[in-house]
């Protein structure tokens, strides 16, 4: 775990000093939109920060449209899987379950078929250059105080390295992304809510 956390770390370090884009705010949002829309399968270790500061580790897995499983590393007891409808948050340990539509939740944007920032469904909040980095930062538009999701690229290559949620109470959950591959076979059973494989990698 220490290893791991290290080595994020350092990469974070690298990641910060990439020089800036040399890019509009249009034309970010279009090399975004492009990026991600490309995307139809990825799979990737991940880092998650949660609003108290700890970190705790695991592996997604996405398939766009509408799909991913975070898969957390013991002890965390908890799994997300959006099936295409619903967020749906597992308690591991106990089998239980919380069902929440995904159209009203930050990570129905990350999952968007054909995810557009012009759409009147999305509502943008900004966009951010820094060294090496963009940041897109958007909600759903029907409820925007739901939740707000950013999106961190890096440049060179342009690819998708973090994103951060923003929940109703203010608080904030950054994941970031290691090792990601893209455009693998994933089977479609990852994202299917099952007690008996509640905690189950591919």
């Amino acid at each position: 775990m220490l290893r791991r956390t290290f080595i994020a770390l350092s990469a974070a370090a690298c990641f910060t000093s990439l020089p800036a884009f040399a890019l509009t705010e249009a034309e970010a949002l279009k090399k975004a939109e492009d990026y991600l829309n490309g995307i139809k399968t990825l799979k990737a270790h991940f880092i998650q920060v949660n609003p108290d500061g700890k970190s705790v580790e695991g592996d997604a897995y996405i398939s766009r449209p509408g799909r991913m499983r975070l898969v957390y590393d013991p002890p965390t007891p908890i799994l997300l899987v959006a099936d295409g409808a619903f967020l749906i948050y597992v308690d591991t340990e106990m089998k239980d379950a919380s069902h929440i539509d995904l159209g009203d939740t930050p990570a129905g944007l990350l999952l968007k078929e054909n995810l557009s920032f012009r759409d009147p469904a999305v509502k943008l909040g900004g966009v951010k250059f820094g060294p090496g980095t963009i940041e897109i930062t958007a909600a759903m538009s029907k409820d925007p105080t739901q939740g707000k999701l950013t999106l961190v690229f890096s440049d060179q290559p342009f690819e998708l390295k973090q994103w951060r949620v923003l929940d109703a109470q203010n608080k904030e959950v950054t994941v970031t992304l290691y090792e990601p591959k893209v455009g693998i076979p994933l089977d479609k059973s990852l994202f299917v809510y099952d007690t008996r494989k509640s905690g189950g990698r591919e």
